[in-house]
């Protein structure tokens, strides 16, 4: 290469001057953004590094015989071996064994031929190694031997996409991590592993042979998954993790329980064995299970388990439960694992420390490119609220979807392909290859303890049997499944390879798995003598009261006025954007006699007393720190500056920390998130709130299987408050209603508290009780649907003494309504701002107070409130009729859910009837006077005002 045979150490010697000077700005580019500079520069710069220091440059002149000739056809020809070098390392992967079946179509990998770019082995053999690979072994002396070792190493049953990660750093650790020697397993390793194969398979086989035709979702074809898992236990657990969070499907699931969670073979024996627990079968003429108990399928259940050495407490493993949903586990995981990490016993906001926990998410080949959870989970990873020091994600990649093959799923090449967006790195890994697969998993646990980012494992394998065990594939994959049938089990191809190499022999592997199966029948043996009927039941969820035990949420007027003035105090040097601090300043006097406190003081007076009796809160949203409608104001931003504070942060009386979160413009994802952040953390009072309470619907996963269900499926209690703004105030289909009749047909079992208030002095209470909740067995979601319009209204103002005296009320009475109970015919009901309405256009009228009617505010809707309607139909005695009134469409809001419960009290003749917008399928009009008039029509006939009149003549 050389023509004048010198040798040199640093090829950029042969630069100086102006043209060393150019290098220099070339390279500033390239540090900046390596696609800046020409192609030549790019892997000039990545085979030698960075060129010499302009001021270690000799500025003798040199006679033209002292400097270095360079032929530039054999330039060329590094150069190009550099390229070569970059593209085995950038798609040797499609060139790579990780398809055991051997199913995916051949990728065009000619960029990864020398002859691509006319190098010769005798022109690759005349470089040296370390021109075109950087640290090179010492047995690779050649460039013709750099390239042949690549190959090896980047094509083989192991293949690597790191050449999207943007930080340098990580990625020269990432490809010197590909490219190092194999350190391999021991023999106690090795052995070990053969043995959880055989153990991952019989209990396989024993499942299929022993409980023929049952469901269970089998694992076969990618068994590597389960010591796979074990590795990374002991990596996290050894780099101190104290927890670590699992997430994954049904497919696989209840080997992971018996071997990573250590769920005893009797008691998975039994589930498969036993009918269900005989105290939960509906009785002769019952129509439901008893309890409000229903439970879920084996292959849903979620489990903990302790890892302990000796005495000492080394590990809590949790595997979440999840429905058939798939991959709508993976946020409310990662907020187990962000609860895990953060320290809530002082103000401000929690310490994290990402060490303490580790997250693995196990997702299908078909799922994590066709769920939007997906990519929404994934968004996180370096979101200041949400991120959890990196999440390790294994994809069991079967290459089908039921019975929808890889070419219909996806439109990308892999099926990991959407993690390229963020970053990850990724690593594909045949599954037919165990040893491979471990040495995968140790990368990625390495990887995340030292950049604290996600890590991504494809796992590819294949399905042994159909999507479930009495599926019959050969009806949509004939060919996939001759192949499957003639395809060698994995604990077998590892047997083979350990026998060949003389580590273990035939005879030690058949012992090992006549082991396994011997201890399978042992157990199937106790589970049928003990008849372990208790092991196969899941715990019985504890039913609470429709009514909420009392509990004072009154906090005293000084104490009140102490905060309030806390509050309002600034850090020296801050300033308050003015036209904010003008509004602000009006608090001072709240809490004055006289004066009104309103919706948005209301919520941070709850909010600083619930953290000085030591609760915790995290509240989050797409605008939570402001809040949709400017409420709040819990973050103050300096014009100046651009300094922020939080008020609560400073608080003197705060005893716990206080987390306020901007979300990303995510539903689904971040409302699971919570969710799974209230479990793991139930002491903690945490709040999602919904931009508009029309967008929660994106969420319905969550709400149908989570928050609505978990307690009744698993037992598993959360305290969840979802603020959703709800009213209608002629803004349109999309900006009206948070669909408060979905919460009321979910509402059962007395599983959730369901609330459309109307005093700030009720929000107050209703967070102060909710939070008292917490950790408690009474604790359930809160729903609330929160005001918009009303945030503002005079009338919603409360005064001090309803803080420091009142509680929550179920039921508001209107005040001068009423006094002449007999005199009473007509009773309105209703919730939230239309009720709020009917108080504004009684006091327009002349007659303020008119004795025939009365009204009553459904402040919460479920558990409904019978026992206060009773109260007040009781006193009611000539009453004629009631009339719920909302603003509604018939089919939507309340009424269908309060209509029968209403009936159910109602005195005999007296009609129950409804006033409200007639059925839509769109939930408002988009029209503002078309809205305007529907809301007085119904206000005017509830109030039988002269102008209903006229209008319905």
């Amino acid at each position: 290469m050389i023509t004048n045979k010198q040798q040199t150490s640093d090829p950029w010697q042969t630069y100086y001057g102006p043209n060393l000077g150019y290098v220099h700005e070339q390279y500033d580019r390239y540090l900046s953004n390596p696609t800046s500079v020409d192609e030549t520069f790019q892997h000039l710069f990545g085979l030698w590094g960075a060129p010499t220091s302009i001021s270690d440059e000799d500025t003798t002149p040199k006679a033209p015989s002292d400097r270095i000739s360079w032929d530039r056809n054999l330039l060329k020809k590094g150069v190009d071996a550099g390229k070569l070098v970059w593209n085995i390392r950038a798609y040797g992967h499609l060139e790579a064994n990780i398809d055991p079946l051997g199913l995916r179509p051949a990728s065009d990998t000619r960029l990864l031929q020398p002859e691509r770019y006319h190098l010769s082995q005798e022109d690759l053999k005349a470089f040296p190694s370390s021109l075109i690979w950087h640290n090179a072994p010492e047995d690779v002396p050649t460039g013709w031997d750099a390239i042949v070792r690549l190959r090896e190493l980047y094509t083989g049953t192991i293949a690597y996409e790191f050449s999207h990660v943007h930080e340098e750093e990580e990625r020269v650790w990432l490809n010197r991590q590909a490219e190092a020697p194999s350190s391999g397993l021991t023999l106690e390793e090795r052995t070990a592993l053969l043995e959880r194969l055989h153990q991952v398979e019989q209990f396989e086989e024993f499942l299929h042979r022993t409980f023929v035709g049952q469901k269970r979702f089998s694992i076969e074809g990618n068994d590597v998954l389960v010591p796979m898992l074990d590795e990374m236990l002991r990596q996290m657990i050894s780099s101190g993790a104290e927890h670590i969070l699992m997430g994954m499907a049904h497919r696989g699931r209840l080997n992971v329980l018996a071997h990573v969670l250590g769920k005893p073979y009797q008691n998975i024996f039994s589930e498969f064995h036993h009918s269900p627990n005989k105290k939960l079968i509906p009785s002769e003429g019952s129509t439901g299970i008893n309890y409000g108990w229903t439970g879920d399928v084996k292959y849903h259940l979620g489990a903990k388990r302790l890892l302990k050495e000796g005495n000492e407490l080394e590990a809590k493993i949790t595997l979440a439960n999840n429905p058939s949903h798939l991959e709508f586990v993976n946020p409310v995981v990662e907020g187990y694992a962000r609860a895990a990490q953060e320290d809530r016993g002082q103000r401000g906001y929690p310490k994290q420390d990402v060490n303490k926990a580790a997250t693995v998410l196990i997702h299908g080949d078909a799922a994590f490119p066709g769920e939007g959870i997906v990519a929404e989970t994934l968004n996180f990873t370096k979101l200041s609220g949400y991120q959890n020091g990196g999440t390790i994600h294994i994809i069991v990649n079967n290459n089908l979807g039921f019975t929808t093959e890889s070419k219909d799923s996806r439109s990308t090449h892999y099926a990991s392909d959407l993690a390229k967006g963020y970053e990850i790195p990724i690593i594909h890994v045949n599954a037919d290859d165990p040893e491979a697969c471990i040495a995968a998993m140790r990368m990625a646990s390495e990887y995340r303890n030292r950049f604290k980012k996600d890590f991504l494992i494809d796992l590819v394998g294949y399905r042994r049997y159909g999507h479930n065990e009495t599926d019959d594939p050969d009806t949509t994959q004939p060919l996939i499944y001759q192949k499957v049938r003639n395809h060698e089990r994995v604990s077998n191809i590892y047997a083979a390879k350990l026998s060949k190499e003389g580590r273990v022999t035939e005879e030690q592997s058949e012992q090992l798995k006549q082991g396994v199966i011997n201890r399978m029948k042992d157990a199937y043996d106790l589970m049928k003598r003990n008849d372990v009927q208790n092991a196969a039941q899941q715990s019985i969820a504890v039913l609470v009261s429709d009514v909420a035990p009392p509990i004072s949420t009154a906090v005293s007027l000084d104490k009140l006025q102490k905060i309030n003035k806390e509050l309002l105090k600034r850090p020296k040097g801050f300033t308050v954007y003015p036209k904010l601090q003008r509004i602000l300043e009006r608090r001072y006097t709240s809490l004055d006699e006289g004066e009104k406190v309103d919706w948005g003081l209301a919520e941070t007076l709850a909010f600083s007393t619930i953290l000085s009796d030591g609760k915790p809160i995290r509240i989050s949203g797409q605008d939570a720190e402001r809040a949709t409608f400017a409420h709040r104001n819990l973050v103050l931003h300096d014009p100046q500056t651009g300094a922020t504070y939080c008020p609560l942060h400073a608080l003197p009386q705060a005893k716990a920390s206080f987390a306020i979160h901007n979300s990303p413009l995510s539903e689904a994802s971040v409302l699971g998130f919570e969710y799974g952040y209230n479990v793991f953390s139930p002491e903690t009072m945490v709040i999602w709130e919904a931009q508009y309470g029309d967008f929660s619907n994106c969420a319905q996963v969550i709400m149908d299987q989570f928050i609505s269900a978990g307690r009744s499926k698993w037992t598993q209690n959360s305290s969840l408050i979802m603020l959703l703004p709800h009213g209608y105030e002629g803004q349109g289909p999309e900006h009206s209603s948070a669909r408060l009749e979905r919460f009321l047909q979910l509402a059962g079992d007395d599983n959730m508290t369901v609330a459309n208030l109307t005093s700030a002095a009720q929000y107050f209470h209703l967070l102060r009780r909710q939070a008292s909740l917490t950790e408690t067995e009474e604790a359930r979601p809160l729903i609330i649907m929160s005001p918009k319009s009303l945030i503002r209204n005079p009338r919603v103002g409360s005064s001090r003494t309803e803080f420091s005296e009142g509680a929550f009320k179920r039921v508001l009475e209107q005040m001068g309504l009423g006094e002449k109970p007999e005199s009473v015919e007509r009773l309105l009901l209703c919730s939230g701002k239309i009720a709020v309405e009917l108080e504004e256009a009684l006091d327009a009228e002349e007659d303020k107070r008119p004795d025939w009617l009365h009204i009553a505010r459904v402040e919460q809707l479920y558990p409904f409130p019978e026992s206060e309607l009773k109260d007040i139909l009781g006193r009611l005695t000539n009453l004629k009729e009631i009339v719920w009134v909302q603003e509604e469409p018939q089919n939507m809001g309340a009424w269908r859910y309060i209509d029968p419960r209403i009936r159910a009290i109602a005195p005999d003749g007296v009609s129950v009837t409804y006033n409200g917008r007639p059925e839509r399928s769109s939930t408002a009009s988009g029209y503002q006077k078309v809205h305007i008039f529907e809301q007085q029509q119904i206000i005017s006939l509830a109030l039988r005002l002269q102008q209903a009149t006229k209008q319905t003549n």
